[in-house]
């Protein structure tokens, strides 16, 4: 809730308990913005939530509530009843005007909340294999799974970024292969390149950089050790790539997790974690194979756990890590995955609820495709290099700004087509750049050398208008719309936010004259006004990854 929001609520609730002896809580006294805004600034339904409690019509009770928040809201201009029930609030545009200050004060600490305050939290996103380049599918989880963590940090959680690295599969054994065989290509030499290797030129690019470095002595090395050599360079290389990719993409990972961390020591966190499931019953043999009952967890099938051949399924240490989360002090987990990984949900879910950690403890979140589109005609591979567009690419053709919002402005839930033209055009239908140009007008104001300086502490008592008015409100629901985004883990929400603000501001800058030397108070006020909303839109942008230019 906003401040004005949280006025409301405590003092609503503080009248239901005097009028009629009742506690009331969330679910039941709820504030919200009206849809007609000719009701007022606020309302709120609790008289017909209570009406079958207190055996009373809805407007008795309404009309006795008001009465005694009229007494409680001081900074409310009218509390009026509506049938059948709703109390509806008008703020005194003082109440408003009064976060000017507050904003100023606070300046890019504004937006904080406490909402998570003492829960720690692991995020883990992106999390592609170390086997080539990032593309634009890992561009919309890399910008989206950023930014729940901005958002989280903002409201007092306290996060723990990570990417866990799939290092120990049969991928990066053809990795591994791939390389030593473009390495022998490098001094033409011939070694067969695995039918199900990697062709991509970043694979040719490390070869011939191992072979620049290393010179040919790997050619006639023990193949043992050239292949875990290879396998070792290949996966520290793409993840620096990885890395410097991501940083492009104003994407900061403080964790990476190995999977191979699970198998040093004899594999002694997986044997630990198999005996935990064993000790509670969960496990079984069946022809030569270790299973998982996971059917008795809602799973559609029990899982295998080791093959029969003796090698560990992915879900083995994949479950093993997850443990290793909680044990770290993250009760609270949060996976970002692809879209098909619908199934995976289920089963690893079903073992962490299996070993007795509460429900709720691991959500996944699945990132749907994204298609890329121009002129309404899907474009599939770079028109430079023939292969998928990747990350680097699509910054350098649309910018990291247009890309980070177009990923995190419309719901990872459903599939999405990104726009190549729409994003890298410089007019209002970009929304990126409608929301930037509402930033970089307020600080053209501001620079103007014939606006005199700003002197705080004004009433602020002549920003009566509408528009003002509206402005003022907006602004002041910025930490509520970041607690609420953080929560329900939706950076879209502040997208929506960004661009009704500046829809509003546009709309107030045709109109409205900041400096008038006729009229310094005004001027001072509405300095103060525009400064304030510059910061709040700044501080929305940057919980997005967007900069906030000062001009354009």
């Amino acid at each position: 809730m906003s401040n004005f929001e949280e006025n409301i609520y405590a003092a609503a609730r503080q009248a239901v308990q005097q009028v009629f002896g009742l506690e009331v809580g969330p679910d039941t006294l709820v504030v919200e913005i009206p849809r007609d805004k000719s009701n007022g600034d606020y309302a709120t339904s609790v008289a017909m939530k209570l009406a079958r409690e207190l055996h009373k019509n809805p407007m008795v009770i309404a009309d006795a509530l008001a009465e005694k928040l009229r007494e409680l809201l001081p900074e409310a201009e009218s509390v009026t009843v509506a049938k059948p029930g709703f109390i509806n609030f008008k703020l005194r545009p003082a109440a408003l005007t009064s976060l000017i200050d507050q904003v100023l004060a606070q300046g890019s600490d504004y937006g904080k909340n406490d909402t998570g305050k003492g829960v720690r939290i692991l995020v883990e996103w992106v999390s592609a294999n170390p086997t080539g380049d990032l593309h634009c599918g890992h561009a919309r989880n890399a910008a989206w799974g950023d930014s729940i963590c901005r958002l989280l940090e903002k409201s007092g959680y306290d996060v723990l970024r990570e990417f866990y690295v799939n290092d120990a599969g049969n991928q990066i054994v053809m990795l591994g292969e791939s390389l030593i065989s473009r390495y022998f290509e490098y001094f033409g030499k011939e070694y067969p390149l695995p039918e199900n290797g990697y062709h991509a030129e970043d694979v040719k690019n490390i070869a011939a950089d191992i072979a620049r470095e290393d010179g040919d002595k790997w050619l006639t090395a023990d193949p043992d050790e050239r292949l875990h050599y290879f396998m070792k360079q290949g996966t520290d290389r793409e993840l620096a790539k990885i890395d410097r990719d991501l940083k492009l993409f104003r994407v900061n990972i403080t964790s990476w997790m190995h999977e191979t961390f699970f198998y040093e020591n004899d594999k002694q966190r997986i044997k630990d974690c198999l005996k935990m499931m064993d000790d509670k019953g969960l496990l079984y043999e069946k022809d030569g194979a270790l299973w998982f009952r996971s059917t008795d967890y809602g799973d559609d099938k029990d899982r295998v756990l080791r093959k029969s051949d003796g090698t560990l399924s992915y879900l083995t240490p994949d479950i093993a890590n997850h443990v290793y989360k909680m044990e770290r002090g993250y009760p609270v987990m949060v996976n970002l995955w692809g879209a098909d990984h619908h199934s995976y949900v289920t089963r690893m879910q079903a073992a962490l609820t299996a070993l007795g950690y509460p429900k709720g403890t691991l959500s996944v979140e699945l990132i749907q495709m994204v298609r890329m589109v121009e002129d309404g005609v899907e474009v599939k591979m770079s028109k430079r290099t023939g292969n998928a567009i990747t990350i680097r690419e699509l910054c350098e053709d649309v910018g990291v700004d247009a890309a980070r919002w177009f990923f995190v402005s419309k719901d990872i839930t459903a599939q999405m087509d990104f726009d190549l033209k729409q994003a890298a055009s410089k007019t209002n239908d970009n929304p990126v750049y409608y929301a930037q140009y509402a930033h970089s007008r307020m600080c053209s104001i501001l620079r103007n050398p014939e606006l005199p300086p700003f002197k705080p502490g004004s009433a602020y008592d002549r920003l009566t208008s509408e528009k003002e008015l509206q402005l003022m409100k907006l602004m002041g629901e910025f930490p509520a719309v970041v607690a609420k985004a953080a929560k329900t883990r939706k950076p879209s929400t502040v997208s929506d936010y960004i661009l009704s603000l500046v829809k509003l501001y546009h709309s107030y800058y045709n109109v409205a004259r900041v400096n008038d030397p006729a009229d310094p108070e005004l001027t001072n006020q509405r300095t103060g006004l525009v400064m304030a909303l510059r910061i709040t839109l700044a501080n929305a942008l940057d919980l997005l990854g967007v900069d906030a230019p000062q001009s354009m």
